[in-house]
């Protein structure tokens, strides 16, 4: 029997290993590059041009603008990309290859992770939960694994934040500081560790917060330090005034998302729902059955305490918090629209942990009724995973309209007008497929309602009275 479960182990294993694979082969060579991988792209672009960490400006009024608040992907990701670019490596592929190295790196933090929570089949579940998790639908979505955004980078940070909470909380105060320089919103995940380091304090009562609070200053100083660095950095390039301009800009762009939607609690949840490969009941009936399995773990787990159940509740926790602060920073954030993108950070760092936890808490129970109870409801949950992680990877092949090849060959005569024109700057019109063929020119891209880009020749897939060019579906329209 034994031999048995290896050998399905193995085989499991090897089946998840070839469906990341084929997603993440997708994601880097074949599916679209879009708005916004182009405009995070302008960033190391301009840094290699020596115009310093600035973007295009594209949604800051169409002029080179450093330390643009628009870009919420950090330097934590647009460093290494400036960093490969400079070796000449083609500009979406090397930059692409960053954030896919973060997912190997999330990857591998959850197989670690779930292991030592709950064994390797809590390792193997934990790798699995990120491949079911569809994030592509939508007008902002995170296509695949290569994007070049910063969920999940920041998401791979935090994973291994928590690795290291328990011996080094410094070194994971680090991380979770990088992970927020990688994406602003992995400032929700401060609760999280904060709870964890609650649970694994000693003593009771005040005793246990004063603990709690001496374990804590160190990691909150490495928390921010990343911060200081690049905020010093942007005082020092803006000057005073600069800064305090750039300031002010940040925090209306956080309070209002830049977007301006309207939406309601429960289109968040239908939306969530909606995004699991699998029908919305049974994706909902699989977030119940998981919430069963933790919480009749935590209980067996409390009434009658064993080696390592604080470290396993310190997760369990930390994971718990995580997810609401996420998930409902998101719902009720009326401004924000119906993009699971949003949430993501926290869905991939910190879903699979519970997916662990729940590996642990089959185990946990002592034999009898509510043992068989809870193993199978674990099984049934890992299915549901299971199922939806093979129809992502089914789904990664479907044609979902133009590909990096075709836009290529489409922008490829706009490349040589560009080149032979000597023209800088292209405005876009409106925001949308027209970013990234521009970006692909080399032009500099704004926006043609901007008042910098009066002059400017316009590209757009729409008719033009000024027609300079029109090819691959592209037009070129004098300004």
């Amino acid at each position: 029997m034994t031999r048995a479960r290896t050998v399905l182990f193995w085989v499991l294993a090897a089946a998840l290993v070839i469906g990341h694979v084929i997603v993440a082969w997708h994601s880097l060579v074949v599916w679209r590059f879009w708005e916004d991988e182009a405009f995070n792209l302008t960033v190391p672009r301009n840094l290699l041009a020596g115009l310093g960490y600035s973007s295009d400006g594209a949604l800051s009024g169409s002029t080179i603008t450093p330390f643009d608040p628009r870009i919420s992907t950090g330097p934590v990701v647009l460093l290494p990309v400036a960093a490969v670019l400079a070796t000449g490596a083609d500009a979406v592929i090397g930059a692409r290859l960053v954030p896919l190295a973060y997912w190997v790196l999330l990857l591998a933090g959850l197989a670690l992770l779930g292991r030592r929570i709950g064994g390797r089949w809590a390792a193997l579940l934990a790798v699995a939960v990120p491949l079911a998790f569809a994030t592509s639908a939508g007008v902002s979505p995170i296509q695949g694994p290569a994007d070049l955004l910063g969920e999940i980078p920041a998401a791979a940070l935090i994973v291994w934040a928590l690795l290291t909470l328990p011996r080094r909380a410094w070194l994971a105060g680090l991380l979770l500081g990088l992970a927020i320089q990688a994406k602003l919103i992995a400032l929700l995940a401060l609760p999280a560790f904060a709870i964890a380091l609650w649970v694994l304090a000693d003593g009771r009562g005040w005793a246990r917060v004063r603990e709690t609070l001496r374990r804590s200053w160190l990691p909150l100083v490495f928390v921010a330090l990343p911060t200081l660095l690049v905020e010093l950095t942007a005082l020092l390039s803006l000057g005073f005034t600069g800064y305090v301009a750039h300031l002010r800009a940040l925090v209306g762009f956080v309070r209002s998302g830049g977007q301006g939607a309207s939406t309601t609690v429960l289109q968040k949840l239908q939306t969530l729902a909606d995004s699991w490969s699998v029908p919305a009941v049974v994706a909902v009936a699989a977030f119940l059955l998981l919430a069963a399995v933790i919480v009749t773990g935590v209980v067996f787990a409390r009434r009658e305490p064993a080696s390592g159940d604080r470290l396993v509740l310190a997760y369990a926790s930390a994971a718990t918090l995580g997810m609401v602060a996420f998930i409902g920073w998101w719902a009720t954030a009326s401004q924000l629209p119906l993009w699971v993108r949003h949430p993501a950070v926290g869905i991939f760092a910190f879903l699979p942990v519970l997916a662990a936890v729940a590996v642990w808490s089959a185990r946990r129970v002592p034999r009898g009724a509510v043992a068989n109870i809870t193993i199978a409801a674990t099984a049934i949950f890992a299915l549901i995973v299971g199922i939806a992680a093979a129809m992502q990877v089914s789904s990664s092949s479907v044609s979902r309209g133009q590909t990096l090849e075709r836009q290529r060959e489409a922008v490829a005569p706009l490349a040589e007008w560009v080149a032979e024109t000597g023209t800088d700057w292209l405005a876009a019109q409106p925001w949308g497929a027209a970013v990234p063929a521009i970006v692909l020119t080399g032009a500099h891209v704004g926006l043609s309602d901007a008042p910098a880009m009066t002059d400017t020749p316009r590209l757009t897939g729409q008719e033009c009275t000024t027609e300079t060019l029109a090819e691959g579906g592209y037009r070129i329209c004098a300004p």
